[in-house]
């Protein structure tokens, strides 16, 4: 059987995110080009407009997303990119009376009621309205339409389903393609409620505000991953690897990622071709073998700088990078901070 190498390129553990962006250069025009593409406002009625206390410049907005915020009366408190193709902000949002709607927007929305939110429902839930330390999932596929009244200030976490590939096989030993986000409307869970309100108390900017964040924000996926996910609705998966097949690659790729990895290596553990093995990897995997080697490289990168004390270049040896230089590349382009700097900043 022939092999032919994996490359274990950040750029393919995160081309299916490539939607973000990861330059700096573009940092505030992509993060608000991706956060409210979706919603349409109609609003009836707003009161005076509060000045935000650190407007982002107007060069720095999208023009389609700074032309459809700007037709509501919601102000922008905070927003950042935290690494890892997630963003965040805060939102303040005052009317007497206006509608808005959600028509299916591509990416996952978390929403945490931070204050208000008494006037607000969604109409197709009558008679249900928001409160403080309330949550909302809201899925890529979903659509909804919102009724506000009054105020409402709220946490937005953005998304997108591939955050819940790796985590699903992961976590759950389940298929990706076979999870979604639920569909909930004011709901209550305790540590994501406590996790939200760390994430809204703490800093995002800065390299070091937004690493902090991003431990807190994938821990909060994490949660969310195993309380308000749901079969996906297309019913019984076809194709595939067999639960055991998958179960049995996933194992041995964390066993030898110190190895130079192959495409052959995978298909004799699976017992199938390498074109095959390719093919079926993807589909219940949620990504290519290449992409799923890379990522697990830096969660395993990530884990035992958080836990040991490992020269780097041994850390690179353990997870299969050629050098420390090489490591040090990936590792910051995946995580926006050097290695050694992420170390200290976890442990400070």
């Amino acid at each position: 059987m022939k092999n032919h190498s994996i490359a274990d390129g950040a750029g393919a553990g995160l081309s299916v995110l490539a939607v973000f962006g990861a330059a700096a250069s573009a940092r505030y025009t992509v993060v608000l080009s991706f956060l409210i593409p979706m919603i349409t406002c109609d609003c009836t009625m707003s009161v005076r407009p509060v000045p935000a206390a650190d407007s982002p410049p107007a060069a720095d907005i999208a023009h389609k997303v700074f032309h459809t915020m700007s037709q509501t009366e919601a102000r922008l408190e905070r927003y950042a990119l935290l690494g890892d193709n997630l963003a965040m902000a805060i939102w303040d949002r005052r009317t007497e009376h206006s509608h808005t709607s959600y028509i299916q927007p591509g990416h996952h929305t978390l929403s945490f009621y931070l204050g208000g939110g008494y006037g607000t429902q969604r109409r197709e839930e009558p008679g249900s309205h928001g409160a403080p330390q309330l949550l909302c999932a809201l899925p890529d596929w979903h659509e909804s339409r919102w009724l506000l009244r009054g105020n409402v200030r709220m946490l937005h976490i953005y998304f997108l389903p591939e955050h819940f590939t790796r985590r699903a096989v992961v976590e759950l030993d389940r298929e990706p393609r076979g999870l979604t986000l639920a569909d909930r409307t004011y709901f209550e869970h305790p540590r994501i409620v406590s996790l939200c309100r760390t994430l809204s108390d703490m800093p995002w900017h800065g390299p070091d505000a937004a690493l902090r964040a991003n431990e807190v924000t994938h821990e909060t996926l994490s949660e969310l991953l195993r309380s308000q996910t749901v079969p996906q609705r297309q019913g019984r998966l076809n194709g595939g690897l067999a639960p055991a097949v998958r179960r049995r690659l996933a194992e041995f790729i964390d066993a030898e990622l110190a190895r130079n990895l192959t495409l052959g290596m995978l298909a004799q553990v699976a017992c199938l071709s390498e074109f095959h093995l390719a093919r079926m990897f993807r589909v219940s995997f949620g990504m290519p073998p290449s992409a799923w080697i890379a990522q697990r490289r830096i969660d395993r990168a990530r884990h035992l700088l958080k836990t040991t004390a490992l020269p780097l270049q041994q850390v690179a040896d353990a997870c299969g990078y050629a050098d420390a230089s090489h490591f040090s590349h990936r590792f910051r382009a995946a995580t926006g901070v050097p290695a050694g700097h992420y170390r200290k900043l976890l442990l400070a």
